[in-house]
């Protein structure tokens, strides 16, 4: 592996990274709390003149521009590591967290859209820190390697290696376009033009600009952050909730089936889609359930449950994280619910994190083909997906991913354990943070934090979010001998 190449490339989104911080440095410029706005500007100098650094001290001829297989995971992994470390930066310097661990947090929660959240005093920070916070959020929701692919076509690198090893694990869908470039243009303008219709609806539903900005460029990733420490629950509006409904229910959908939707007019790829129709299935029954239980066991009335249990399945589904009540009070039967829905996510191709439906979907059907291979040995039992096979390699990929899932689940639940958290605590943390979700139950419940957690804990819960979003594969092939191997 050519580290020169990786560190080039790595240099690059150093700076890129550096360069996102101008809109947060601005806004804190004008806003009538200004004291955040040094601290971005320092930030944006040594990160931007790091990673220019960092480019020119690694300059590559025509024959290295292209990245191989490895190299590529080697950039993703890195990229999403160093996005978060110089992320802190706004953070530490400012004041807002002054524990440069924290501060890390924070940010890989942010780019990871996870949601989870340090600050014990939300509304009391600068608008340029929680302008940042949701920033982070946007700019990882849809992947800052797809954006780096988007922005410099011109590089001649392995988009496709980039691309893959940044969304690994499963099943990939049809290739949209020629060039995985062009793919990736598609996808941003999607991402944006969802972005731009939230913003306008928030904003006609009587959400102030800032609110309305925040919110929706945490809802698009399905990221969860706010600027409030009672989450879209501050607002307690109807109208706005059922806004922030729509668009993490859409956020939750493979944005290839847009693609078809928009530029190829056949709406009959999202509506006769496998995994879109489970996915809407598992969110009715999931309402359903929570409804029931809400109106038997917490003495609720039908439209008061339907409201919240409406809001938190979708928003629990999607891995946002937004809450609009404090779920951690209901009953036993809806907290479980929750907590599995966690597990579950949403589709492939989205914004959001966890297992995903569509992989659930292919381990549900080669569960029942094994059991008439069981009984009928020379039965030909094609697996197959929306008409078409699933090659037994995709398969067996979503086989040790989901394995693998599981097994960095129950490590993490008992390391938390060993660090004096409590059962309920300690696992929901880690499902959380594993899925991209954010809040958890017990003591990181939706009205609560991850402040108290134990630095060592942070640190768990770290590696939880960077591996839930790179999906495990990019992550943990790092920790292999052979991936390093000179050749």
């Amino acid at each position: 592996m050519r580290i020169k190449v990786t560190l080039h490339y790595l240099g690059l989104l150093i700076a890129i990274v550096g360069a996102t911080m101008l809109l947060p440095l601005c806004w804190s410029l004008f806003s009538p709390d200004s004291s955040d706005a040094s601290a971005f500007g320092i930030s944006m100098a040594i990160t931007m003149g790091s990673g220019l650094l960092l480019w020119w001290l690694t300059p590559l001829d025509a024959s290295g521009r292209r990245v191989s297989r490895r190299e590529a995971i080697a950039l993703v992994a890195g990229s999403w590591l160093a996005a978060s470390l110089f992320g802190a930066l706004p953070y530490s310097l400012s004041g807002a967290l002054p524990n440069f661990l924290d501060a890390f947090f924070e940010a890989m929660s942010g780019y990871t859209t996870t949601g989870a959240t340090v600050f014990t005093a939300i509304e009391g920070q600068c608008q340029g820190i929680l302008l940042w916070r949701a920033m982070t959020q946007w700019l990882g929701g849809m992947g800052i390697i797809m954006l780096f692919v988007a922005l410099f076509p011109m590089l001649g690198i392995g988009s496709a290696h980039l691309a893959e090893a940044e969304m690994p694990g499963g099943q990939q869908g049809e290739k949209l376009t020629a060039r995985i470039r062009d793919t990736a243009k598609a996808l941003w303008l999607i991402y944006f033009g969802l972005t731009i219709a939230e913003f306008i609806l928030l904003r006609i539903a009587g959400m102030g600009v800032f609110d309305a900005i925040t919110v929706t460029l945490s809802t698009t990733p399905t990221g969860g952050f706010t600027p409030t420490a009672l989450s879209i629950g501050a607002y307690n509006s109807l109208s706005i909730e059922l806004i922030v409904i729509f668009f993490m229910l859409a956020s939750g959908v493979n944005f290839g089936l847009y693609y078809y939707l928009i530029w190829k007019r056949q709406p009959g790829k999202l509506f006769n889609n496998p995994e879109f129709k489970l996915y809407i299935i598992f969110l009715i029954g999931a309402i359903l359930l929570l409804n029931l239980d809400l109106v038997i066991n917490a003495g609720m009335s039908i439209s008061e449950s339907l409201r919240l249990s409406g809001f938190q399945a979708v928003s629990i589904m999607t891995t946002t994280g937004f809450a609009t009540t404090d779920f951690n009070a209901w009953p036993e039967f809806t907290k479980s619910l929750l907590l599995v829905l966690m597990v579950i996510g949403a589709s492939a191709g989205s914004t959001g994190g966890a297992l995903k439906v569509i992989r659930l979907l292919v381990l549900a059907k080669y569960t029942y083909r094994r059991i008439l291979l069981a009984f009928n040995p020379r039965a030909v039992a094609p697996l197959k997906v929306d008409g078409s096979t699933i090659p037994e390699g995709v398969t067996s990929r979503i086989i040790s991913l989901t394995i693998l899932y599981f097994a960095v689940l129950v490590a993490c639940f008992l390391i938390m354990s060993a660090l004096g958290l409590d059962h309920i605590t300690a696992l929901s943390s880690v499902t959380a943070s594993l899925g991209n979700v954010g809040p958890g139950l017990g003591m990181v419940g939706p009205m609560e934090n991850y402040f108290f957690i134990p630095a060592a804990g942070k640190g768990v819960l770290i590696f939880c979010m960077l591996a839930g979003r790179l999906e495990l594969f990019t992550l943990l092939m790092l920790f292999t001998p052979a991936f390093w191997r000179w050749r």
